[in-house]
């Protein structure tokens, strides 16, 4: 799943949503501001300039903790997906 084309919408794969969901709530545990930052672009729709002036953050920053966060969420659910050993 890549974060990029993730649509939240009622006809999605609710599985889907509830794997992002709860990286991010992980994620948010580890590094509460690169979750708030994923919350607000993707879950809120903000542009990254909208965010950075909302945080008080340069562009350039919020775009590398973006994509620290595609990395670490894609890890993450990736772990979610694997079978576990009995």
């Amino acid at each position: 799943m890549n974060l990029d084309e993730l649509t939240i919408s009622i006809t999605g794969p609710s599985d889907d949503i509830i794997a992002v969901s709860e990286a991010v709530d992980k994620l948010s545990t580890k590094d509460p501001l690169v979750a708030e930052l994923v919350k607000l672009h993707y879950f809120s729709g903000l542009t990254l300039d909208q965010v950075a002036e909302l945080r008080g953050i340069g562009r350039r920053t919020v775009a590398k903790y973006l994509s620290y966060a595609r990395a670490w969420l894609r890890r993450e659910i990736g772990r979610a997906d694997e079978p576990r050993s009995p």
